[in-house]
């Protein structure tokens, strides 16, 4: 049976492992980022991984999913926030192929997991679907037909830049503009406030933690709201850390979206939570990969027939 080492490149952390034909995680492991190192180190590291995999057998691919926007074609960065410098321009198809002599494809990381609830997740069966991921920042990934939709130049769904009030998007409604809001009206430390202490704070009647995740949810309606009405989705996929708050989260978000959506709309979008949450970016870049190798037709018969994970049937 083939093998696949698929790796999700995130700024904190590098997770990895190695899937099967099926889809099936074989085995995962992960490893600090250490982005304050820049792109070549990440380059090394990635490399790294594969020469592990090669010397307890044959690998048939590398498919990755990293921050960052990505050219597919190329299977390369062009453009990178600051958080990891040097990474813009870093070729990892060129790289990988050279080096390990197997095909090598490079994806978004918001987009492989939009991709990932679309073929086996949250999203299955839906089209065309919306896929947020809520964090340091907010993301964005549509999947339409089966395919995630890149726009002209490669950069479609960077929503978290959508002007709002004066600002953006994910600078008003992020996770950690969340904590650092809890941490500036108590005068505490904001890595003392992180989400999880927010939520347990709110359900035993914090007030000012009530109040700053209703205003985050208010503008992460109105922002799901404003995406609705250009794109039209089925269905809008959430995802991030702070989107395991769902039973909290799932009626107040709801709501807002309701709010700012026209009644004809807004019942016929629903709104869904993540399936996959950490596999999801090595499952959506090993879609990714057999996408680009087999030409787009795995993921489609997958999507109808049922795709198996960890031998389960989806």
């Amino acid at each position: 049976m083939k093998r696949y080492v698929s790796m999700d490149i995130g700024g904190t952390a590098i997770k990895y492992g190695v899937l099967n034909e099926d889809g099936e995680m074989v085995c995962r492991d992960e490893m600090r980022t250490e982005s304050y190192r820049g792109g070549p180190s990440i380059l090394a590291k990635a490399a790294g991984v594969v020469e592990r995999y090669q010397r307890t057998g044959a690998v048939d691919g590398i498919c990755i999913s990293t921050a960052g926007m990505v050219d597919t074609e190329k299977g390369e960065i062009f453009h990178s926030a600051p958080l990891i410098p040097d990474y813009t321009g870093t070729r990892f198809k060129e790289t990988m192929e050279q080096r390990f002599h197997v095909p090598c494809e490079v994806e978004n990381d918001v987009n492989c997991a939009g991709l990932a609830e679309s073929v086996s997740g949250a999203s299955k069966g839906c089209d065309p679907s919306l896929m947020l991921t809520v964090g340091t920042g907010i993301g964005g990934c549509i999947v339409a037909d089966g395919k995630v939709f890149h726009g002209f130049s490669g950069s479609a769904c960077e929503v978290g830049y959508m002007h709002m009030a004066g600002s953006d998007f994910q600078t008003l409604g992020a996770a950690s503009i969340l904590s650092r809001k809890v941490a500036e009206w108590k005068r505490g430390p904001a890595c003392v406030w992180n989400g999880r202490h927010i939520f347990e704070a709110a359900g035993k009647g914090d007030e000012l933690c009530i109040r700053a995740i209703d205003e985050m949810v208010d503008v992460l309606g109105q922002g799901i709201a404003n995406i609705c009405y250009v794109m039209n989705p089925e269905v809008v996929v959430l995802g991030g850390g702070i989107m395991t708050q769902e039973e909290y989260l799932r009626s107040r978000i709801e709501k807002a979206v309701e709010k700012y959506l026209i009644p004809s709309i807004s019942s016929c979008t629903r709104i869904a939570f993540a399936k996959h949450k950490n596999d999801a970016g090595m499952l959506g870049a090993f879609y990714h990969f057999m996408q680009r190798q087999q030409k787009g037709d795995f993921c489609r018969a997958e999507t109808k027939r049922g795709m198996k994970y960890n031998g389960v049937l989806c």
